[in-house]
């Protein structure tokens, strides 16, 4: 083998196991895991809802972890090279998935920056007595009718930009420097912080009652089907996976990483951290339902709703409520940065495999134009707006979409439904057979389906949130229709470099791989690799 072809071979990994469950668990734990899954929980049927939950964790969210990690790690790629060395025809794929990344990280860092304000403005609370106003009017400056405004909201524009150059930066150097090093000092910073506010709300006057809200089980809607949608819903969108996180950071692993083990690491430890948010808000708006004599469901909220208006009107509540506003919003800020920088992480990687181009030089022009569309877009008045329905689309549509056409394509269009499962139980513990086969190619991309197709004509038929239709268009269905149009040009351009040799650049397992030459070595095969 020749010292130019181990030059081109040659991918990062990832220095230890640790590093990359720092990386994934902290791509996975984000900002849904805190203002998501409890209202999600509590609006059905509380502690009942946990079974459900834990049913589609085990039967849909690990299995296609699983399918994930063993793509990425296969094929060693960012996601439109994976799928192209598993079929020429299928890179568009990974187009698309990089695509819902691009969309989901411009908005993402908008939300970011709007935390890192909230955590100095706990120290006076300077949201004053009317949080609702002062979030909308004041610090948003928000205009709902507005299609688009270029009327800039300052604080926001330019804290935003220090959110981008802080990921940018982290991107542009090597993996276990940058993304590595972030997420193993900001995810134990975030279990610690949030440890402690979960602590102090456990002591607020009004939390056994807001915990018994959260807990209660009403076992009725275990026979309710939506309950069930709702709690894959929660599951898929919470674990980052179907839109090419796990496929790219898969590709750093070290050959003969257990990638089961690792995943179940992940897939409960981000389970593990949403219960403890569960327990931390609940106990919180007990706190806030005492204060105000009403019941816990008159406080119940979800999302932006509940970080911004709802827990700043706790702390106005609270003794010591600027300690614990900077502890929440200092959480929602380290767990939106780690996965802020694994969702720029899919794009970055893609551009740098598609052009051959050094992984600084990526991060900074990807990253550039990531950034100047995100502040133009959600630095202004106008921005919720565009961030909500944008959020809407590329999660419930975008997101579903590109994991059922990886699923079909892997499992029946390519057949290789037993080549994933051999190479995953070629270098894991825990074997994967036929039941796997069925969670993950036939009984989940059904339920996927499904949901698909619900959330579409639900949509169509009833809009969103009462927006103006040319709102939906623009910042709804033309998105998609982007993503859709990049799936089908990126691959016309080739792939520089050598990743034009399908399945060349594998790692032999001693599984079969397509698109592999009889005969031909594996230029990866060196005396330093694993023997089977």
């Amino acid at each position: 083998m020749t010292t130019e072809t181990k030059t081109r071979s040659t991918r990062d990994t990832f220095n230890t196991r640790f590093v990359f469950l720092m990386a994934a668990i902290g791509s996975a734990v984000g900002l849904g895991n805190i203002w998501r899954f409890p209202y999600v929980a509590y609006e059905n049927g509380g502690g009942a809802f946990l079974v459900p939950y834990m049913v589609a964790l085990l039967s849909a969210g690990i299995p296609i972890l699983w399918f994930d990690l063993a793509i990425g790690h296969r094929f060693r790629g960012s996601a439109p090279l994976a799928f192209r060395r598993l079929s020429k025809g299928a890179e568009g794929i990974g187009w698309f998935k990089v695509g819902v990344n691009f969309f989901i990280a411009i908005y993402y860092a908008a939300i970011i920056a709007w935390a890192a304000l909230y955590t100095v403005k706990s120290i006076n609370r300077a949201w004053g007595e009317d949080p609702e106003t002062f979030f909308m009017s004041d610090f948003l400056k928000a205009d709902a009718a507005q299609t688009y405004s270029s009327n800039f909201v300052w604080p926001i524009l330019i804290t935003m930009i220090v959110v981008w150059v802080v990921c940018i930066v982290t991107l542009a150097t090597d993996i276990n420097k940058g993304i590595g090093k972030l997420t193993s000092i900001f995810l134990p910073v975030l279990a610690v912080m949030f440890i402690i506010l979960v602590v102090r709300a456990l002591f607020l006057d009004g939390a056994v009652e807001g915990l018994n809200a959260f807990f209660t089980p009403d076992w009725s809607v275990l026979t309710n089907p939506s309950v069930w949608i709702a709690a894959y819903g929660q599951i898929f969108f919470s674990l980052s996976i179907g839109f090419g996180i796990m496929i790219t950071y898969a590709s750093y692993l070290k050959p003969r990483t257990n990638l089961t083990n690792t995943g179940m690491v992940t897939a409960f430890a981000n389970s593990s951290f949403e219960v403890l948010a569960g327990i931390g808000v609940f106990a919180t708006l007990g706190y806030m339902a005492a204060q105000q004599g009403v019941p816990v469901d008159e406080v119940a909220s979800s999302g932006i709703g509940l970080a911004f208006i709802a827990f700043p009107t706790i702390i106005n509540l609270m003794p010591l409520g600027g300690l614990f506003g900077i502890l929440f919003f200092g959480s929602l800020f380290l767990a939106g940065v780690t996965s802020l920088i694994s969702i720029m992480e899919v794009v970055i990687s893609a551009v740098a495999d598609k052009f051959d181009i050094p992984r600084k030089k990526s991060a900074i022009y990807s990253g550039t134009a990531m950034a100047v569309l995100s502040c133009l877009l959600f630095s202004t008045s106008s921005g919720l707006v565009t961030l909500d329905i944008m959020d809407k689309f590329t999660n419930n549509i975008g997101i579903v979409f590109g994991a059922i056409c990886a699923i079909v394509t892997v499992g029946w269009i390519t057949g290789r439904r037993n080549e994933i499962a051999q190479h995953i139980n070629a270098v894991s513990d825990f074997r994967v057979g036929g039941f796997w086969q069925i969670l993950t190619f036939i009984s989940t991309p059904a339920l996927l389906v499904y949901f698909l197709l619900n959330e579409i004509i639900t949509i169509g038929k009833e809009g969103y949130e009462g927006y103006a239709q040319i709102q939906l268009g623009l910042y709804g269905w033309a998105v998609v229709g982007l993503i859709f149009l990049a799936s089908f040009l990126m691959p016309l351009f080739k792939f520089r470099g050598n990743h034009h040799l399908d399945g060349l650049e594998t790692y032999d397992y001693g599984v079969p791989v397509r698109g592999r030459p009889k005969g031909t070595p594996n230029p990866l095969a060196t005396t330093d690799s694993p023997k089977k």
